[in-house]
């Protein structure tokens, strides 16, 4: 069954302060979408609505067309799983057990520990290269060791719309790259519709199917990459000059950043602007990588 999980005006916060006010979202069912934005415009909150850790102000966050919170927490749990940005473990925890508390949302007073559960732990370790790891405590590994433990956690949950906060968090450039190929496959193999926040726009755009871009707690831009990460959009969001230019691997949008000392320079002894050795051309259009064509949506 396609799950449709959609935000309809809602409005989020903590204590009186407001981060989020009366916003649409849907999720693209079977797609991956990606959060992007800069620091504090909404994208942990936003999840955190869409995953039921966070309960709105007003309007409601609908899962297959009923209120979210209204539905039982175990059966929201076997369809929509997520990885917080910080998320918690009790101490002591070995990795093996973490990895199986995945597992939990399944089972039930008359189901117990079955060896599809073992087998599902054990795929979700082997993809994230932490079965070596079984036995050693969470307290005692690297911050990239630890987070992808979590990930495994969230892989062995199965759950049919996977949420990340952040899942590159202290993870090095390979590590980055095997995590969200992994996510990819799984979305690809599997039909998981993955929403995921991340910071590296060129990252995000190379993975995502569908691009949210969120500014001040409102979405700035909603469609497929090419047509959301353009040079006015950066500069509207970030409050970032760039380039935008096709990703030489794949053909999707590569932002380049300008910056203060780079692109153009004042001549020494001038007023006269000379161009750097990589004169800045003007922004072009890139197109999607996927041929199909996606409707942005401007709020």
């Amino acid at each position: 069954m396609t799950q449709l999980l959609r935000a309809e005006g809602v409005s989020l916060g903590y204590d009186q302060t407001r981060i989020i006010d009366n916003l649409d979202l849907e999720v693209v069912p079977g797609a991956i979408t990606v959060i992007v934005g800069a620091n504090a415009s909404g994208k942990s909150t936003l999840l955190k609505g869409l995953a039921r850790l966070l309960k709105p102000d007003a309007g409601q966050v609908t899962l297959n067309g009923r209120n979210i919170a209204a539905l039982p927490g175990k059966k929201v749990a076997t369809v929509v799983g997520l990885l917080p940005q910080q998320p918690v473990a009790p101490d002591g925890i070995t990795v093996a057990d973490l990895v199986g508390r995945g597992r939990y949302p399944h089972q039930g007073w008359f189901r117990q520990w079955s060896s599809t559960d073992g087998e599902t732990v054990a795929a979700a370790m082997a993809a994230t290269n932490t079965d070596q790891l079984a036995s050693r405590r969470l307290e005692d590994l690297s911050g990239g060791q630890r987070q992808r433990v979590w990930i495994a956690m969230a892989l062995a949950q199965d759950p049919e719309i996977l949420l990340l906060d952040e899942p590159t968090t202290f993870l090095d450039v390979t590590h980055q790259i095997e995590v969200l190929d992994l996510l990819l496959e799984r979305n690809r193999e599997r039909g998981t519709t993955v929403v995921m926040v991340l910071h590296d726009l060129n990252l995000a755009a190379r993975y995502a199917d569908h691009l949210v871009v969120m500014r001040a707690g409102r979405i700035v831009a909603n469609g497929a990459p090419a047509e959301t990460l353009t040079a006015e959009i950066v500069r509207e969001a970030f409050d970032l000059e760039a380039l935008i230019r096709p990703d030489p691997v794949c053909g999707s949008p590569m932002v380049v950043p300008i910056g203060r000392f780079h692109g153009r320079a004042p001549a020494s002894g001038s007023d006269s602007a000379v161009p750097s050795a990589a004169p800045a051309a003007p922004p072009t259009a890139v197109p999607e990588a996927a041929p199909e064509s996606r409707q942005i949506e401007r709020v």
